[in-house]
């Protein structure tokens, strides 16, 4: 028997064994005993595993609504609200292990828990029984997959043509293995794109889809970066917008460019992004919402990440690296922490860096420069909570909001708006 102590970062609860090693669980809650699991990670110090068998249930635990909730959303087995508050929790704790303190967030949702993911992919099983292809996901903790009839986190439209798609391969007897996964993604308005990705075959270029956000129409590849539940995101960006007070702003690590463009698409903006296809599908964001006569055409913005071109921005600025212009925005290909020569003490910085955070490099050049705000969006508190301490020698923190991107998961987005003290 194995009393659960709480929940950690990461989403698992952690237990101590009789042998003092310490156990992380799936599937179980703080305060239960959990009688019999399964062990999915053995290390010298620590264990992996999924309980099986619990007793004295939490008052906090509901019945999950998927058979497979281990695989795409462990936290069904908990009621919403108790989600919502561990969430702030866990926000705080990561601070406070970074001597920051700082009040429980205030989390924002839109209250829908289910059918909100705007993309999934699924992988696919063969049933020796029934001799028929089945959608599947990867059981967690292990490479076998579990087939599935019914997944309730993504829009009910993927589902729907998941099955449609699979429905297809068995009329034609296909087989599984000759696939590597089922990609699908669905706009706002119910119009999904995407398919198969075939083993040992370049992966299929699918038709782009479209979304409104923020009154600006954005053009994104099925299986390139786009948010995936756009509503909570929208609510992100309107509280990031009333945080943009200067002329000039820089949006790094800015993906297809919907941050920069939705906050602040009439300052002097510059975008900076490093992945090629991203920075593609950015360009002809800031192209397709223009009236204003461009520098470049469309259909040069294609395959600009191709070839470098040299664009002067103002008396001061030159650079041979690949960008474009279109007035009063500017994009550039390239790493954040490489185009530190941009930022400077008038700015607004905004941050979305990848679950790894902020590179040192960028890091110091904010100390340096010390814009009058830097508005910090992380998929990892843990990882911004690190990079919010380096900075607060020379800024104070405005505002904390957590928001609720992925409900029925551990992952949370947390927003950190900060002020140069300078100011």
């Amino acid at each position: 028997m194995i009393k659960i102590e709480k929940i950690v970062p990461g989403g698992q609860t952690i237990a101590t064994l009789p042998d003092g090693k310490k156990a992380f669980f799936w599937g179980a809650l703080p305060g239960e005993i959990v009688s019999d699991y399964k062990v999915t990670k053995t290390k010298s110090r620590y264990l992996e595993a999924i309980a099986s068998s619990v007793k004295e249930v939490s008052s906090h635990r509901v019945i999950p609504k998927d058979e497979c909730f281990l695989s795409t959303s462990p936290w069904q087995i908990m009621d919403y609200q108790y989600e919502l508050e561990t969430k702030q929790l866990l926000v705080s704790e990561v601070f406070n292990e970074h001597h920051i303190s700082i009040p429980s967030p205030q989390i924002v949702t839109d209250g829908k828990d289910y059918y909100y993911r705007n993309k999934m992919e699924y992988s696919l099983y063969w049933d020796n029984e029934e001799s028929i292809i089945k959608l599947a996901f990867h059981q967690r903790g292990s490479h076998c997959k579990i087939p599935i009839l019914s997944s309730s986190i993504e829009r009910p439209e993927i589902f729907q043509k998941a099955t449609q798609i699979i429905d297809s391969l068995n009329r034609n007897q296909e087989e599984a293995r000759k696939y590597q996964s089922l990609v699908l993604r669905c706009s706002q308005n119910g119009i999904v794109s995407g398919g198969l990705y075939e083993n040992n075959k370049p992966h299929q270029v699918f038709l782009n889809l479209t979304d409104e956000v923020m009154g600006r129409e954005y053009s994104y590849s099925p299986n390139g970066f786009f948010q995936i539940n756009l509503p909570v995101y929208e609510m992100a960006l309107s509280e990031i917008k009333n945080h943009i007070s200067t002329e000039e702003v820089i949006d790094l690590y800015a993906g297809v460019g919907s941050i920069g463009l939705s906050v602040a698409p009439n300052a002097r903006l510059t975008l900076v992004e490093v992945d090629k296809y991203a920075y593609s599908e950015m360009v002809k964001n800031i192209f397709a919402s223009r009236t204003e006569g461009p520098d470049k055409s469309i259909n040069e913005a294609d395959n600009l990440y191709q070839t470098p071109t040299a664009v002067q921005t103002d008396s001061s600025r030159q650079t041979s690296r690949t960008c474009v212009q279109n007035g009063n925005i500017f994009a550039i290909l390239d790493k954040s922490e490489n185009v530190t020569d941009y930022i400077n003490s008038n700015q607004t910085v905004i941050l979305d860096p990848p679950r790894s955070g902020c590179d040192q490099k960028l890091l110091t050049k904010l100390l340096e420069t010390h814009p009058a705000k830097i508005i910090y969006l992380s998929c990892n508190p843990a990882t911004q909570a690190r990079d919010v301490k380096i900075l607060l020698s020379k800024y104070n923190i405005d505002t904390i909001k957590s928001y609720n991107f992925f409900p029925r998961t551990p992952h949370i987005e947390n927003l950190v708006v900060m002020s140069s003290k300078s100011n």
